[in-house]
């Protein structure tokens, strides 16, 4: 009679090698009690998703927190919807937002002594632990065809029993390993599965770190874990991988909580300690068409691509600030109490996590995008919006690198100070708000229509007050003996200086001290919206300032 051991040894006969030389191969790391060795393992099909990217953030601030490691490993078993170069692809999105592996694979090489970090390549691994669990009778070789599986869901369907392939359904664990050798050796097609101990009818109480203990109905499926094309499922091969790795902390999406107990069950069968779980809330959002709150989807929603707001132009560490309040509910004070200070500084905790999903919030995005953007210095802001525009926005990119000096001067208006100004929510908003500021932008403007003029302020009153400040003007005058000239430039001009003194007599006056300002930043920027106008006019100088003020003039009849 043929043992476990003689149907192993006829499965995989190259295979000499033990668990024992896996082990030799990949030692414990030596790491501090108390670090977490986290893993992002993506599988290479397609875009970099926003809950992706919330799931790698969460997996390296933890092992960043705790002095750990956070690797990233390619998990390409599922070679049909593997799309080339996505692996690549996604490595370089990720470090776009600042998440770069300590070790693992790079798109173009590999690094770090726990590898290959990409699961194609570890064949030889895995088939040395399905030998093993062959030898304890934990795995067997099932010749099921697809017409054989179809068929028992029929079966099932009509009994009204949980589907899948477990205890009296599953046909092939019943046979003798002698039955088993003779099929194969007659050349039968076969996968390979684990052969459960569990029994859905029972329960298990597993850990989460965000949702404490649950209790979890008991695994019986005798899942697949060697397809026939000779590499092995995703169950399967993160158990191997996250064992001999060293992770000790999984972070992935609630979806996966259902599988937990198959996964701890193949722990449990191996006689390994399994990592530790943290199943993140799903990232929701609100469906346009019926108003309901859905997950958020490759298929529908343009923001489930982080390509999506990278383009919009959101600064990369206003958007992961985002994902943070998402992450954890105390974030958004921390970040209100320090608007300039380092997300390292702030440690993540599951105990903050949200256990629903989360719904995702434009225009706090949007919020939390404007203070980071007003926080930039000016620096930092004109490097960012360069890198962004020469990808998205030719006319920024131009602005920037024809004149940076003059660039760096309008981006910093009222930036400088306590409560900086906050125009910008994204860099794409940067050109519609600054064009102005050249020549040919602001003749173009001028040409296509009326300017925002007070409708009632005489025409006449606006051409003789601009025209008179034009041969009046001063630039070498601070701010305050500035504003002072404007006032009586506006009496001049029948402007009322005290807007007490107007409001009791409207009439009397062609407007109030701050109307005669308005028609001057009308005159040079073409909108009542301008930023500061003293700055304004600074950086324009004063040879522009009189051309403009000529030809706005000059069309006003």
């Amino acid at each position: 009679m043929a043992t476990n051991k003689d149907l192993a040894d006829l499965i995989f006969p190259d295979v000499k090698l033990t668990i024992k030389d896996l082990d030799k191969r990949f030692p414990p790391r030596n790491l501090p009690e108390g670090t977490e060795v986290t893993r992002f393992a993506p599988s290479p099909t397609g875009f970099l998703h926003t809950g992706s990217l919330f799931t790698a953030m969460v997996a390296h601030k933890f092992a960043k927190q705790t002095h750990g490691v956070y690797f990233f490993r390619l998990e390409d078993t599922d070679q049909k919807r593997e799309i080339a170069g996505t692996g690549m692809d996604l490595v370089k999105q990720l470090k776009t937002f600042g998440i770069v592996a300590d070790e693992g694979y790079f798109g173009d090489h590999e690094e770090g002594n726990y590898g290959p970090y990409v699961q194609s390549e570890r064949g030889d691994i895995y088939k040395i632990v399905i030998k093993e669990l062959i030898k304890k009778g934990r795995a067997y070789p099932c010749f099921c065809t697809k017409e054989d599986l179809d068929q028992l869901r029929l079966v099932q369907e009509a009994n009204k029993v949980i589907p899948g392939y477990y205890g009296e359904y599953a046909k092939c664990r019943h046979y003798t390993i002698d039955e088993e050798i003779e099929m194969i050796k007659a050349g039968k097609p076969y996968v390979i599965r684990f052969k459960s101990k569990g029994n859905h009818l029972n329960h298990i109480k597993a850990h989460d770190e965000i949702r404490g203990d649950m209790d979890l109905t008991e695994n019986d499926q005798d899942i697949v874990i060697l397809k026939s094309d000779g590499l092995p499922t995703y169950h399967f091969a993160h158990l191997v991988d996250d064992h001999f790795m060293g992770t000790t902390l999984v972070t992935r999406g609630e979806e996966w909580v259902s599988s937990l107990p198959i996964h701890l069950e193949l722990f449990e069968a191996m006689g390994w300690k399994a990592p530790k779980y943290a199943h993140l809330p799903v990232i929701m959002i609100t469906d346009k068409d019926t108003g309901n709150k859905r997950k958020l989807s490759k298929r529908k929603d343009p923001e489930a691509a982080t390509s999506y707001f990278l383009k919009a132009g959101y600064p990369v560490k206003g958007f992961i600030e985002y994902l943070m309040t998402i992450a954890n509910s105390n974030f958004e004070a921390w970040l209100m109490a320090n608007p300039k200070g380092n997300m390292d500084d702030f440690n993540l905790s599951f105990d903050k996590f949200s256990l629903d999903g989360a719904l995702f919030d434009l225009p706090k995005l949007n919020n939390i995008s404007k203070e980071v953007l007003a926080n930039m210095d000016k620096t930092t802001f004109t490097d960012q919006a360069l890198a962004w525009a020469k990808s998205y926005d030719p006319e920024l990119a131009n602005y920037i690198e024809s004149d940076r000096p003059k660039f760096e001067r309008i981006i910093n208006i009222e930036r400088e100070q306590e409560k900086p100004r906050k125009d910008y929510e994204r860099f794409s908003d940067v050109t519609p708000k600054i064009r102005f500021f050249y020549a040919d932008e602001f003749d173009k403007l001028v040409k296509a229509g009326p300017l925002p003029f007070n409708e009632f302020i005489d025409k006449k009153v606006i051409k003789d007050f601009l025209t008179d400040f034009e041969n009046t003007l001063d630039l070498s005058m601070d701010e305050n003996t500035w504003f002072e000239a404007m006032k009586s430039l506006g009496v001049k001009h029948n402007f009322c200086n005290d807007r007490k003194v107007y409001k009791k007599d409207p009439k009397a006056y062609n407007g109030w001290y701050a109307d005669c300002i308005s028609l001057i930043r009308v005159a040079v920027s073409g909108s009542t919206q301008a930023p500061k106008l003293y700055d304004v006019l600074e950086i324009l100088g004063k040879d522009e300032i009189t051309r403009r003020i000529k030809l706005v003039t000059s069309l006003l009849g």
